[in-house]
């Protein structure tokens, strides 16, 4: 039997039961028996502030998120877009993490699940970029109309959506594989 890779999945809504839960819930049901998906919770992140981006006064909280992307074998970000961009939660974690090397070669999966989502995307995938996560040609999807996606039990009825899920899950683990 093998280990189980760690997985540190970042959800970029802050919303109770949203569409990106249920999605990154279905990533989890699907990758169960090979990785160990943990949401770390970014609401307990501060403000980004890089006066406090040093080791005598880097809040715990962040040393602790730091920390858990250090131990993980890999990254899943699962995001609505907000008003043609990132939510500002997820921007302010990956904001705590540029002085840092934490991403770099970093295997890293993208989705993106919101009414279009084609600017929160693209600019997710430019801050992954430039913090050096290795994301993988088929590790990074977007799904637009994400409300005619998912039946009343959060399940994704759309088989081209599913199969674009079950793409990046098999390109993902490909890439942990190599580390």
């Amino acid at each position: 039997m093998h280990k189980k890779k760690k997985v540190l999945a970042l959800l970029g809504s802050t919303k109770q039961d949203s569409f990106n839960l249920k999605i990154l819930q279905k990533f989890m049901q699907l990758t169960e028996s090979i990785f160990a998906v943990e949401i770390y919770p970014l609401g307990e992140l501060p403000y980004f502030n890089p006066d406090l981006d040093n080791e005598n006064t880097i809040p715990i909280s962040v040393v602790n998120f730091r920390n858990c992307i250090e131990t993980s074998a890999g990254i899943i970000i699962c995001t609505p877009e907000y008003v043609f961009s990132l939510p500002g939660i997820l921007k302010n974690a990956l904001e705590w993490t540029v002085s840092t090397m934490l991403f770099h070669e970093k295997p890293t999966a993208l989705i993106t699940a919101s009414s279009s989502g084609d600017k929160a995307h693209e600019s997710l995938e430019l801050v992954m970029k430039t913090i050096g996560a290795k994301v993988g040609d088929q590790s990074s999807i977007l799904i637009k109309s994400v409300k005619t996606v998912l039946n009343e039990q959060g399940e994704i009825k759309n088989p081209n959506i599913l199969a674009d899920l079950n793409g990046l899950i098999e390109n993902f683990k490909a890439t942990l594989e190599q580390f």
